[in-house]
């Protein structure tokens, strides 16, 4: 039927829609021999259909992120990104002041620090070695890439060099240890990493269940030893990094987030906006300033009827307070693919098209302490 004709008299008559006159976009073949660039490629696959569409899609938003000078950008990554060779884009991410912040997993971030630290990773074929020999010969199977227990207790030696700095008088965040071990390896190597970059523009990283970690588990193997040694003990603390994340929101203009992957990362990101809106509601703080995310960008395959978070769709997230809706400003794009083979693509279009316009990211994204006094509520919201 004809648009807003239910009863399909506009057929009968003639006046069937032209597409144009009511607005739609035509999609438009891609030809290759006009792709000169990434950039080319990207914005081609923008204008066709399915996934190469959303990936088009992808690049615009994460430019908008970008330029929007009043957006703090909250990049979380889950999943084997590192061990998969993805960590230099993450670290381009950070250098060129695109992310502001960043939430992991604790295992991307060990993997990163390895390889930071120069240690190899290497391909797996199936068939080389049995998984029972790879144990035995140390070898850790990350599905096609190979992680070594060397490289593990080789960080772990470095880590505990760390450890032997940290005051062991106050508790500490997962942010307070990561800038730490950024800070080692800004000092003590050549090579360039998650860590370091952070440390570098001072971007905190926030690893929520440390403790599922190598990294975590080096840090209570270290107190074990100081307690039999009769040392005192480093004292960490989850809820620093909550409380240090929530005040960092709450001061900032505008919040962008671009999820890889999901899981932990994604929701303890996003559950910022819910835990500031109960404060008040619950009676916790008498003035607290409501935020929600306003641009989202998520890839990651998970399909939404499996229930997990990292499927849920951004419009789900509205429902609980964590986004904006589209009719109040809203931007999202999520693309339904394993991510290192989009996010090379998405990346490289945006850095090519920053560097074509001569564009130079200069953010100033936090407010004022008058401006957020102003934007705090006094009372319960209805």
């Amino acid at each position: 039927m004809a648009i807003g004709d239910g009863d399909g008299t506009a057929r009968m008559h003639g006046r069937l829609g032209d597409g144009f006159s009511d607005g739609f976009v035509p999609v438009e073949p891609i030809d290759l021999d006009k792709c000169k660039t990434v950039r080319d490629l990207v914005e081609a696959m923008g204008k066709t259909s399915l996934t190469a569409r959303s990936i088009g899609d992808a690049a615009e938003l994460l430019y908008d992120m970008a330029t929007n000078k009043d957006c703090h950008v909250v990049l979380t990554i889950s999943g084997i990104m590192t061990v998969a060779k993805q960590g230099l884009i993450i670290t381009d991410l950070i250098d060129r002041g695109i992310v502001n912040a960043v939430v992991a997993t604790g295992a991307l971030i060990t993997h990163g620090f390895v390889q930071t630290a120069g240690c190899a990773h290497f391909k797996y074929v199936k068939g080389q070695m049995g998984d029972k020999e790879l144990f035995e010969r140390g070898y850790d199977r990350v599905y096609d890439t190979l992680e070594l227990e060397k490289n593990l207790d080789y960080a772990e030696a470095i880590v505990s060099k760390v450890f032997d700095s940290l005051p062991t008088d106050k508790p500490l965040g997962s942010h307070d240890l990561c800038r730490e071990f950024g800070k080692y390896l800004h000092e003590n190597v050549e090579g360039r990493g998650i860590l370091e970059s952070a440390y570098e523009k001072n971007v905190p990283v926030y690893i929520p269940a440390f403790t599922d970690s190598e990294l975590g588990l080096d840090f209570s193997i270290y107190n074990r030893r100081s307690r039999r040694n009769g040392k005192p003990e480093l004292k960490y603390d989850a809820f620093a990094d909550l409380e240090k994340f929530a005040a960092d929101i709450e001061q900032m203009k505008s919040h962008g987030i671009f999820t890889i992957g999901g899981g932990v990362p994604r929701n303890w990101a996003q559950q910022v906006a819910p835990y500031l809106d109960i404060l008040l509601d619950r009676g916790a703080q008498e003035r607290v300033r409501y935020v929600r995310y306003k641009y989202g960008l998520r890839i990651c395959p998970e399909p939404v009827e499996w229930g997990g978070l990292s499927g849920c769709t951004y419009s789900e997230g509205v429902s609980w307070g964590k986004f904006m809706p589209e009719s109040e400003g809203g931007r999202y794009v999520e693309v339904l693919s394993e991510a290192t083979a989009v996010l090379p693509l998405i990346v490289k279009a945006v850095f090519e098209r920053l560097d074509a316009e001569g564009v130079k990211i200069e953010k100033n994204p936090r407010l004022t302490e008058s401006e957020l006094s102003k934007l705090r509520e006094p009372k319960k919201r209805k």
